[in-house]
């Protein structure tokens, strides 16, 4: 009988074939052998049986017990216990909390929008809510009934444990808070009849089963906007060069909001990077601020501020760019002509991984709901706002624009991409592989080599051992 493999790739993407075959390549670029791979969720008895084992797979489908019984026998691409930054309820309580600590010139100071937290199941609790955490939220808008309506402060709600867009809504009134609540009070009451989830015709309804915990955040209303049709898209170009910029061929410009996706590797406990290959993903409708879109009941089209790839019409290409690709691109609406720069575009990120590093400072502050393994790595899609800073901000000499935190996500959902960035998300896992799995098969670091995978250092701190 031929010998067991020293090493088995345990994979598992039942709803990720990107993901897999992105995956299955790195295995490969890493000559872990084809042979050697397995499929399925491992008993607790595996490691007798292969001796040391990969796991890269999803979360769900993840043997947990395995990788915290065997440190030294089995790698797993995510940590077991990481909601502090994965659920927006948690996230929000453990920068606050932070914050209080040391709030000195931390990065989340300036870097996060102004957030509540709201735990409620029917809309008829929203009013005991006013008197208690929404007390102040409840005072800005009670101002806000004798302002106009341009001139008005607007927030966003978020259901704490969805993702990819769904369940927001935009406000900006107590009326219009409780409208929202009492619509999905409806559709929860449709479930019971039809046994079915409701979903709108946005895209963004949501399963009531997640309407319990809430964080509203103060609407940022001076994003920078831009126009990606000036990189328009050529797919019959190399995939590299793929898109050109022709400014000079734009006579009106038509301004879209967009926010960033970075992708940010953990590994360890604690080593977290940058990878500086970042996405700029555009909504599909011009942009216009909520006021401009509100009816009379306070609804608000969402259409202009969805920037999610997987709310796009068919998911289009059309809406993505790189960040350095829209080097040169004009900034719409500031108050002098200007283009972003490539210098602009180093400092974005130089503050990108400034304001990621404190993040997982402030998790690494709340244990019992973030646990970083020596054995365990993790992909994170981290989305950032850019915006105009306030005319009363300290000017930055570092960094033009403000740079905010919205959320960090889980299992990334890479398939919207598209064919035409498959290299940026081919490079982004053959970095994983450099950077976290290949050191653990051969037994040593290779660090000279992480900038040539467009990983870049943002924070390194021991934890409880490591490599």
């Amino acid at each position: 009988m031929d010998p067991q493999p020293s090493v088995a790739a345990v994979i598992e993407w039942p709803e990720a074939p990107v993901t897999l075959g992105l995956v299955s390549h790195t295995l490969t670029y890493l000559s872990v052998a084809t042979e050697s791979r397995l499929s399925g969720t491992l008993s607790n008895d595996a490691s007798a049986s292969w001796g040391r084992i990969l796991q890269w797979q999803s979360y769900d489908h993840m043997n947990h017990d395995l990788t915290l019984a065997h440190p030294s026998k089995v790698l797993s691409s995510s940590y077991t216990i990481r909601k502090a930054l994965i659920r927006k309820h948690y996230l929000s309580r453990c920068v606050s909390a932070y914050l209080t600590k040391h709030s000195g010139d931390s990065p989340l100071k300036s870097g996060t929008p102004r957030t509540w937290e709201v735990e409620i199941s029917w809309s008829d609790e929203i009013d005991d809510k006013w008197t208690d955490e929404l007390w102040d939220l409840g005072m800005v808008l009670d101002e806000n009934r004798e302002r106009e309506p341009e001139d008005r402060r607007w927030f966003i709600l978020k259901p704490g444990m969805a993702d990819r867009g769904n369940g927001i809504r935009i406000f900006d009134s107590k009326d219009a808070l409780q409208n929202i609540f009492e619509e999905w009070d409806e559709n929860d009451d449709d479930e019971d009849e039809a046994d079915d989830d409701q979903e709108d015709d946005s895209g963004t309804g949501i399963v009531t089963s997640q309407l319990r915990h809430f964080v509203v955040q103060q609407y940022i209303s001076t994003p920078l906007l831009l126009d990606p049709t000036e990189r328009p898209i050529f797919p019959f170009l190399d995939t590299k060069c793929a898109s050109i910029t022709l400014p000079h061929l734009r006579l009106i410009h038509i301004t879209r909001e967009f926010h960033l996706r970075a992708y940010v590797l953990a590994r360890g406990a604690l080593r977290v990077y940058l990878y500086t290959n970042i996405l700029a993903l555009f909504s599909s409708a011009p942009y216009g601020p909520p006021s401009s879109t509100a009816d009379q009941e306070g609804n608000v089209d969402l259409t202009p501020h969805l920037t999610n790839t997987c709310l796009q019409p068919d998911h289009s290409e059309e809406h993505v760019r790189t960040l350095d690709e829209l080097v040169g691109c004009t900034v719409l609406g500031a108050s002098e002509e200007e283009t972003l720069s490539k210098e602009d575009v180093e400092s974005i990120k130089a503050r990108m991984g400034d304001i990621v590093a404190e993040v997982f400072k402030a998790a690494l502050e709340n244990p019992v709901h973030f646990q970083p393994l020596p054995n365990a790595f993790e992909l994170f899609g981290v989305d950032f706002l850019l915006s105009h800073p306030p005319p009363s901000a300290s000017p930055s000499s570092s960094c033009p624009y403000t740079v905010s935190l919205l959320e960090l996500n889980a299992e990334p959902a890479i398939e919207m991409t598209g064919k035409r960035l498959y290299w940026l998300l081919h490079g982004l896992f053959t970095g994983i592989g450099e950077v976290a799995v290949r050191p653990w098969l051969e037994g040593h670091e290779a660090e000279e080599d992480r900038k040539k995978w467009c990983m870049r250092k943002v924070l390194d701190v021991q934890v409880r051992g490591g490599w």
